[in-house]
């Protein structure tokens, strides 16, 4: 049986050498973000010295450091990787430190496509030194076809969808359900993708699964998650209009079985990053979910989370107006403006299928 880690359980150094920055390493910005009690430090040669709040604006007492050797003196239990290099291979110039970590006892935590664990040298050096290799993207064993079980839950079941990747779709979810528990709801945040399953502990990561499986594993990740809470806001990945991604954005619609949508978007962006696809209108990508979801189980948008970090609050402001204005559904930036407004409308959502009053 796989060996999982729980971040949160953990003091951990994120390793970001020569990547560390908002857009480079996503992998460490989250784990600033969501887990900053646990984080030691980040090593990154090229940014020594700093504080993590300088470089990605969070993780404000924080250092970056230069090496391995410096992050040992504030005793990490745990290394994780914080960027996904191209190709999701391993850098070789990391080797060292990996190796070097492990022989320090410190357990490591991959989001790479390339799993440690399946690497003889490493996988000899960590069972030697009693370490786990946590592969996050490594998918489960036996995973199933779908076979809508999913529908049977009690639990209520909140997908967030989106225009594009990286639109905010993990960061959405996390902050609704951190909102809701803050709020006395039983909400669990169920992810999807390799970066929230390190804030969380649990999940699977869709991505690395074989294409008929997807389904299969989006529903075993609701069954889960609906053993233990009323209120599961399962983490979206990909877009229908996205030309690489659009499969697995079908199969966790279709597999996790939703009783309704956020839909997830950056104002700013036009084309489908990286391609020359113009993104549809908000209407008609909300009204293309809604679509596909009717036949397997029928499903709203009820709320729209957008990302403008590159925008000004004014101009913000304005954009959330305009989605309001056309879409007739609540809108916030959940980063910039909290994300009440969506659990307002989650929790009426959730009253009104279990016949509570409001």
């Amino acid at each position: 049986m796989e060996r999982r880690l729980q971040p949160n359980k953990h003091k951990m150094v994120i390793l970001a050498e020569g990547s560390f920055g908002i857009l480079e390493s996503k992998t460490a910005t989250v784990l600033v973000r969501y887990l900053p009690d646990n984080v030691v430090a980040v090593i990154d040669s090229t940014k020594a010295g700093k504080d993590v709040s300088e470089v990605i604006e969070v993780g404000r007492g924080i250092p970056v450091v230069s090496s391995l050797a410096e992050a040992m003196e504030l005793h990490p239990t745990m290394l994780a990787i914080g960027i996904a290099p191209p190709g999701g291979e391993l850098p070789e110039a990391w080797r060292s430190i990996l190796q070097e970590a492990i022989e320090h006892g410190l357990h490591v935590m991959s989001g790479l496509h390339r799993f440690l664990s399946d690497d003889p040298q490493l996988a000899d050096l960590a069972k030697r030194h009693n370490v786990i290799l946590w592969d996050v993207r490594k998918p489960p064993a036996n995973l199933p076809v779908a076979t809508c079980k999913a529908a049977d839950v009690d639990s209520t079941v909140v997908l967030t969808v989106g225009s594009d990747c990286r639109v905010g779709k993990m960061v959405a979810s996390i902050e609704i359900a951190d909102r809701a528990r803050n709020r006395g709801l039983d909400a669990e945040f169920c992810a999807t993708g390799q970066n929230g399953m390190m804030i969380s502990g649990w999940g699977i990561a869709i991505d690395a699964v074989v294409s008929d499986f997807t389904a299969g594993a989006s529903e075993r990740i609701v069954l889960d998650g609906a053993k233990n809470h009323d209120l599961l806001i399962v983490e979206g990945q990909g877009s229908l209009v996205h030309p690489g991604y659009s499969g697995v954005t079908l199969g966790l619609l279709h597999g996790s079985m939703p009783d309704a949508m956020i839909f997830c978007h950056q104002p700013s962006r036009k084309i489908v990053a990286r391609y020359t696809v113009p993104l549809p209108s908000l209407t008609e990508m909300i009204r293309q979910y809604e679509m596909l979801a009717k036949p397997i189980k029928p499903a709203k948008v009820i709320g729209l989370a957008l990302n403008c970090f590159d925008l000004t609050e004014d101009e913000a402001r304005e954009a959330i107006e305009a989605a309001e204005r056309e879409t007739g559904l609540p809108a916030t930036d959940v980063i910039r403006f909290g994300a009440d407004k969506l659990v307002d409308v989650i929790e009426r959502m959730d009253n009104d299928k279990h016949g509570r009053p409001e």
